[in-house]
């Protein structure tokens, strides 16, 4: 493969104390993997060094000082930081939060000025990370203000997409945050992404309710009935193909979920308990919306196997792929998108 058609996959480490230095190393421990993307690390060559000799990894580090001098075909770590960092596997810690936000900034940043093609951000502690400079509760948050477009958080996988009305609110919360507005700019977002990252021309999309049984005409609850089913209406009215609400308990149980190319959860668990219990391991989570590619996997810090060599990188492996191959079916759609021809057959 040319560089030029190498993708460049920049890589926050995510907690130092978790899964994440062991799943990076795993996921290009295999030497062909870099004839396929190009990684760039954002840490330190001591740091990950340190993780190597954990690890018992083969793979060369090639330090750098900034992505600018990334070299194809090379493990390259750019030089976040210099000093020596404790490392206390499993141990939550704010002094090794503030590394993996330093990590995730300067990723964000080679993203928005094109030193990297996509972001695959590894697991990160949501508590050790909160400071007066970074208010966020996750990845998904921070990326919407940092980069351009309204983010949507979109679990997939080969045979299951999965995207959220609401994510990480508190349960009782959910419903007051749903409206008109919010159940437009998602499904809006979740359609526009099946179009031009997964190059579904006309996307089917399902919206599980947010009461039980669909609220049962009012028993359980009324807000089916007066803020989701009027809004899919219009939707639906424009020319989409979007359908519910669907009673969610029933949905992926009777495998209703494989007749459509995304669900639309209305609030986190409805959506990833399902999926993470169907494709566990191998679902990826993307954030949908953003002018630039992110990537993550569908699990967390695991701190319990933290440094033991016992972590499963094939999330991160998939994540990888996944951003990978977004990143050239966007591309493709947005050159076709601009295409004379394309203007000339309407």
């Amino acid at each position: 493969m040319k560089h030029e058609e190498t993708v460049v996959v920049g890589i926050s480490i995510g907690d130092l104390n978790g899964i994440g230095p062991e799943i990076v190393l795993k996921a290009y421990e295999d030497p062909r993997s870099l004839e396929l993307s190009t990684p760039v690390v954002f840490a330190s060559g001591k740091t990950m060094q340190f993780f190597k000799n954990q690890f018992k990894s083969k793979i060369n580090l090639f330090n750098i000082d900034s992505a600018d001098k990334l070299v194809h075909g090379k493990f390259n770590v750019v030089n976040v930081w210099k000093e020596p960092v404790k490392i206390e596997f499993g141990k939550e810690d704010k002094k090794i939060g503030s590394y993996a936000i330093k990590s995730l900034e300067a990723a964000t940043n080679a993203l928005k000025n094109g030193k990297v093609d996509v972001l695959v951000t590894a697991p990160i502690n949501k508590h050790n990370i909160q400071s007066e400079k970074f208010n966020f509760p996750g990845h998904t948050n921070y990326l919407a203000k940092s980069l351009n477009g309204k983010s949507l958080m979109f679990m997939v996988s080969e045979g299951l997409r999965v995207g959220l009305l609401t994510d990480h609110v508190p349960l009782k919360d959910a419903s007051e945050h749903i409206n008109e507005d919010l159940i437009r700019e998602k499904l809006e977002t979740v359609i526009t992404s099946l179009k031009q990252d997964f190059r579904i021309r006309k996307p089917k999309v399902a919206v599980l309710a947010i009461n039980p049984h669909a609220g049962d005409n009012g028993v359980i609850g009324e807000e089916d009935d007066t803020v989701l089913k009027p809004a899919l209406e219009k939707i639906r009215a424009e020319g989409h193909l979007v359908y519910g609400p669907y009673s969610a308990d029933s949905f992926f149980g009777s495998n209703t979920y494989k007749s459509f190319d995304a669900i639309i959860a209305s609030y986190h668990d409805q959506g990833l308990i399902p999926f993470k219990t169907i494709t566990f391991g191998q679902g990826v989570n993307f954030t949908a919306g953003l002018d630039k590619v992110r990537t993550s996997p569908d699990h967390g810090t695991a701190y319990e196997i933290a440094g033991k060599n016992k972590a499963d990188a094939g999330s991160f492996i998939q994540a990888i792929e996944t951003a990978i191959q977004i990143f050239k079916n966007r591309t493709e759609y947005l050159h076709y998108s601009k295409s004379p021809l394309k203007k000339v057959s309407k």
